[in-house]
């Protein structure tokens, strides 16, 4: 697609529901989409809207082996819900290899070595079977985030990134998820808005960003999924 192309379908899918823009990823892109998702509120509210419609969307999430057991969890009860596979994606290397080759919690030292080995790496080499992804980002979540499009060119990975829930605000995201009783990570409601690798996501105390649990040591708010690395040395306590 062309850059006029993509900003004309942006523009006309940015008012309307998000089920509206998963259709037009799987009409424009047969055979060829694929969504990566991290059991986030946003990324169940997606996963349901894709079963219900039936369409054809390659799920799939990044098995860091480092997350969650209630993360796990929650992704076997929505394949169970739904009847829908959602395939785990391996770094090269488990997390014994990586300490071996490393040394030991590279997540504590270098972040976002640790990032680019257990998600940027294999999500790359995910991409060459797709010409688009599907993501669950919303615009309101970090600055990197602020400007993204319903539907723009993602040169890191040289694809078409569709965001159906750009526009939307978490209170939206919530609404659906009662509406339509969408199972959600349990940890959500003890402290953990955002919810990645365990090792680097803590609770978030009254007043901080939800953003503020991950990678509390260092002043790093992405992965390098969605933008570049952030990280800084690490915080004084």
């Amino acid at each position: 697609m062309s850059p006029a192309d993509i900003a004309a379908a942006s523009a006309s899918l940015e008012r309307e529901p998000p089920e509206e823009a998963l259709r037009w990823a799987v009409q424009r892109f047969p055979g060829r989409v694929g969504f990566a998702t991290a059991f986030g509120p946003e990324g169940c509210v997606l996963l349901e809207a894709i079963a219900r419609e039936q369409l054809a969307v390659d799920v799939f999430t990044l098995d860091t082996g480092l997350l969650f057991p209630e993360t796990v969890e929650l992704w076997r009860e929505l394949e169970r819900r739904y009847g829908i596979r959602v395939r785990g994606v391996q770094p090269s290397l488990t997390v014994a290899e990586q300490e071996l080759a490393q040394g030991p919690s590279l997540w504590q030292r270098a972040p976002d070595q640790c990032c680019d080995l257990r998600k940027v790496q294999p999500l790359r080499a995910e991409m060459l079977q797709f010409d688009a992804w599907i993501t669950a980002i919303r615009r309101d979540q970090t600055p990197e985030r602020a400007r993204a499009g319903v539907v723009e060119a993602d040169p890191k990975f040289g694809l078409v990134k569709v965001n159906p829930l750009a526009a939307w605000t978490s209170d939206q995201v919530w609404a659906r998820v009662q509406e339509r009783d969408i199972p959600t990570n349990p940890l959500h409601g003890r402290g953990y808005p955002s919810i990645g690798c365990a090792p680097c996501t803590s609770a978030v105390r009254p007043g901080e960003e939800p953003r503020a649990g991950r990678w509390r040591a260092f002043a790093k708010t992405e992965c390098g999924l969605h933008g570049r690395f952030t990280s800084k040395p690490p915080k004084e306590s």
